[in-house]
């Protein structure tokens, strides 16, 4: 039996309905999706809240065209990394037994004393994981069963959601018809769909750079250890064009910050805005537009760096910094521009279907993903052949 799932997810610049059907034969085939502009958000909150309800249900009626008359009435929601905070606690549990090993019982200990942990934060839990194990002085672990000591050490991490946004949106949606099913971190989506187990075991960071906001995520093992938002993007680059240059918002971001390259583009290239409405047809050399978009870009990854200072999460020399975000993945050289800021190697994450893998929508690819993570968990048994899937169900996804 087919089973229909519907993600909402709120970018910077569009809200993205994303409908997928999962069954015993196909665990994800995207079926429908609807997107809708919007004024966005920064930290603060809404940039125009007047028209958000309008614009939700946009993209859902764009959604639904697709659906074969199907309606939606259920939503799972993403909160975007602007709404929420992680925390970090670590917690140790002592082995009992003649011949004392890590059981699920005992990862089940430490992780209720990282949830008493958590008891006088504000907010709302919405994800919760593991970052690592280790028993006594060994190696670090994502999968404890069965190691051997007196301690078992554990670092969970927990997503916790701004209450306001919360039930604000949750109440937008009800009066709107719909019904909620839950909450999710999109961050926690995106991080653990695009950032292989690999990369997660020896620590990397995923850099989104969005249209009006740059969200830096610190991943370790099934966990994000660290979060923090900056309120600049891609969108103020174009911004930034427009003003600079006297040209609209649309030409700036259109004729001149999408085609633009970083570093190797032609040195006498100009670019053309078109007359229109009477207006006359401009052009701008390569140099007036490079001395508008890279002081722009510059801040965006000094921003970055201040916050992968703040995070006191140590990259090692194995450790990727991995891209993705509409504000600069598309630019041909932006990558390497940014490494070249950074002093790192950044790579772009892996393409993950063949229909929708534009990084301007990972985020909702992420988050449809950990819903459809959730709900496989809610209705599979625990067993102890199936080590990985009894942590998933512990922790959330």
């Amino acid at each position: 039996m087919k089973t229909m799932i519907t993600a909402l997810d709120f970018g910077t610049s569009k809200i993205v309905t994303l409908v997928a059907e999962n069954s015993g034969s196909t665990r994800c085939d995207i079926v429908g999706t609807g997107i809708a502009a919007y004024d966005g958000f920064l930290q603060d909150g809404w940039n125009n809240p007047g028209e958000l309800n309008q614009q939700i249900q946009a993209s859902i009626a764009d959604a639904e065209k697709q659906l074969r008359h199907k309606k939606i009435s259920h939503l799972n929601v993403g909160v975007p990394a602007a709404f929420t905070k992680v925390y970090t606690t670590e917690v140790t549990a002592k082995l009992s037994g003649t011949d004392p090993r890590v059981t699920p019982d005992d990862v089940k200990s430490v992780f209720r004393q990282a949830e008493e942990n958590m008891k006088d934060v504000m907010g709302i839990i919405i994800h919760s994981s593991p970052a690592w194990f280790y028993v006594d002085q060994g190696k670090k672990a994502i999968e404890p069963v069965g190691l051997k000591g007196e301690e078992l050490h554990a670092a969970i991490s927990f997503v916790v959601a701004d209450k306001y946004f919360v039930d604000e949106v949750n109440q937008r949606l009800q009066n709107m018809g719909y019904t909620v099913d839950g909450f999710y971190s999109t961050a926690a989506g995106e991080a653990m769909l695009f950032l292989s187990e690999e990369e997660r075991d020896r620590k990397c960071a995923l850099i989104d750079i969005g249209y009006l906001s740059t969200d830096v995520m610190i991943v370790e093992g099934d966990a994000i250890i660290y979060l923090g938002t900056v309120d600049i993007g891609g969108g103020n680059i174009s911004a930034d064009l427009a003003m600079g240059l006297d040209i609209s918002l649309k030409d700036a971001e259109e004729k001149i910050k999408r085609p633009y390259i970083f570093g190797t583009d032609i040195a006498d290239r100009v670019y053309e805005i078109p007359g229109n409405d009477g207006q006359k047809a401009k052009s701008f050399t390569r140099d007036q537009v490079n001395e508008i978009i890279l002081p722009r870009v510059d801040e965006i990854a000094d921003e970055i760096q201040k916050k992968l200072d703040e995070s006191g999460a140590r990259l090692g020399n194995w450790s990727n910094i991995f891209l993705t975000g509409g504000g600069l993945s598309f630019n041909r050289g932006g990558r390497d521009y940014l490494a070249s800021k950074l002093k790192r190697t950044v790579k772009e994450v892996p393409k993950r279907t063949m229909t929708f893998n534009s990084a301007a929508y990972s985020s909702t690819l992420g988050l449809m993903d950990l819903i459809i993570d959730t709900v496989e968990q809610n209705h599979a048994q625990v067993s102890g052949s199936k080590v990985k899937e009894f942590f998933r169900n512990l922790f959330g996804g």
